[in-house]
């Protein structure tokens, strides 16, 4: 009995360990950085990235150069705060923002309010996840800060929440996807399997029109042998005879008459076996 409560509070103890071990304690100038990221981002990224969830605002960043849209950027966040600070961000990082944002307006509608907002360092940057509920469906965006004394906004992006619903029909819609491709290959290889079959029977057709067409010009060598061997005189002239070969190839050919057949000499060939 003593081993078995032994071997419960080790495991207990071993449990108890994994869970202190996994928790991440940051420091007092760590905590005060992600607290500013939090702010910067839910006070004044976020309402400027909504801005852009609409087309035409969009388009107006057409017209710019990614160095002149980091200036713009900081000329208009300066307006919204008047002058008290900006937004330290790339003109390309701030465009591919502003495209996220206004792609997830189609799914997520209009933002109406925010969430929590949550702060993680990674390294050398800064997470900021902060939950929105659109007027269609509920999303998380996503901005990335800089970790160091400038806190620039390395990328920002906005997409829509994932249910477990979402998941099964994602999941689900693999699944159909899969099994139908690997169906449809089954098929394709067992059709070819069945065409194995008429290459025999092809190639029997093929030898047997050869046997034939051998057996038809050895037919008639051998009719005009034998009639030419019968007759040991010149047959040159011989009108009944030329009449005789030309029906024996009209024969072998399959012809009714002999019309089109022309034989212009008869000689006899000495065969020897």
């Amino acid at each position: 009995m003593k081993k078995i409560i032994t071997l419960v509070c080790t495991i207990a103890c071993i449990f108890g360990l994994t869970a202190c071990g996994s928790e991440v304690t940051y420091t007092d100038y760590e905590i005060q950085k992600m607290d500013y990221a939090k702010s910067i981002v839910e006070g004044l990224a976020m309402p400027y990235f909504e801005g852009y969830m609409d087309d035409a605002k969009l388009s107006s960043l057409d017209k710019y150069t990614a160095e002149e849209i980091t200036q713009v950027v900081a000329i208009e966040t300066s307006e919204l705060t008047q002058g008290m600070t900006y937004l330290n961000m790339d003109g390309n990082a701030m465009k591919g923002a502003a495209i996220s944002f206004n792609n997830a307006a189609d799914v997520i509608g209009k933002i109406e309010s925010y969430g929590e907002v949550t702060a993680e360092i990674d390294g050398k940057t800064i997470i900021v996840t902060v939950p929105v509920t659109g007027s269609l469906k509920k999303g998380n965006a996503e901005v990335i800060v800089s970790n160091d004394m400038f806190m620039e906004i390395q990328s920002a992006s906005l997409n829509e929440e994932s249910t477990m619903g979402d998941a099964m029909v994602k999941a689900a819609l693999n699944t159909i996807i899969g099994m139908g491709t690997v169906f449809i290959v089954l098929v394709l290889i067992s059709f070819i399997i069945a065409l194995f079959g008429f290459i025999p029977k092809i190639q029997a057709k093929i030898e047997e029109g050869k046997k034939n067409k051998e057996v038809k010009v050895e037919s008639i060598d051998n009719t005009i042998a034998q009639i030419v061997e019968k007759e040991e005189v010149d047959v040159t002239d011989d009108c009944e005879l030329v009449a005789v070969i030309a029906a024996a190839i009209a024969a072998s050919e399959g012809a009714a008459t002999t019309d089109g057949f022309v034989v212009r000499s008869v000689r006899k060939v000495n065969r020897r076996r």
